[in-house]
């Protein structure tokens, strides 16, 4: 196969590549979406769309697999390609993420306490910006870009530890809120795992460009 039809084939991965990004960037949107609204109905809809997630993994991690195989490609185009069939694995793990949010909104009462939570709200925010950008660098292969996504980890780490804070401190303040904090705290560590799926996204980023891999999750 001719070098630029190589090139077209790479570019079908990260075009497959981008649809699975802006899928699971939804699910997660919307999984937080149905946690503060307590909108059970949506959350259903995110645990059901959890299977075209799956699929698109499937598909891309197939035709990684494929080029590899059958155009045994130089160095650069076979870490790209390598490094695609692993950034799906982080997505598909992130959307599994957003389902085990669903499933804590559907374990919540609807009056559960949200109180001094908008920290919360903030974070999601972080958290969608952060894939977006962490798979911008994959796209442009900038390794520079890569580095500063994982730094954004670390206000992300921040918001966690302070919700985690603050709920402590509500159910020290009435028992009765035991359940449904420690429910809410499993849904805050779900949104900050997500956060560190994006670094190990920066992570394949810089081992495609330049053949090291970094242990930035430290």
């Amino acid at each position: 196969m001719t070098r630029g039809s190589q090139d077209t084939r790479v570019k079908e991965i990260n075009r497959e590549l981008l649809k699975m990004t802006s899928l699971v960037e939804k699910q997660i949107y919307e999984s937080m979406i149905a946690l503060k609204s307590h909108d059970l109905e949506m959350a259903d809809r995110v645990i059901k769309g959890d299977d075209k997630v799956d699929n698109l993994q499937k598909i891309i991690e197939e035709d990684c697999i494929k080029f590899i195989a059958t155009e045994q490609p130089v160095a650069t185009d076979l870490r790209k390609v390598f490094t695609a069939s692993k950034i799906v694995t982080d997505l598909e793990r992130m959307a599994d993420h957003a389902v085990d949010i669903c499933k804590i909104t559907k374990r919540l009462d609807e009056t559960a306490f949200k109180e001094n939570l908008g920290e919360l709200w903030e974070m999601e925010k972080k958290v969608r910006s952060m894939i977006s950008l962490s798979i911008d660098a994959y796209i442009k292969d900038d390794e520079e870009f890569a580095y500063k996504v994982c730094k954004m980890d670390d206000s992300v780490d921040a918001s966690y530890e302070s919700l985690f804070g603050i709920l402590l401190d509500q159910i020290k303040q009435n028992e009765d809120l035991i359940h449904q904090g420690t429910q809410l705290l499993f849904a805050i560590k779900y949104l900050e795992r997500i956060a560190d799926h994006v670094t190990n996204i920066c992570e394949w980023t810089i081992f495609s460009k330049n053949g090291k891999y970094v242990d930035l999750n430290e």
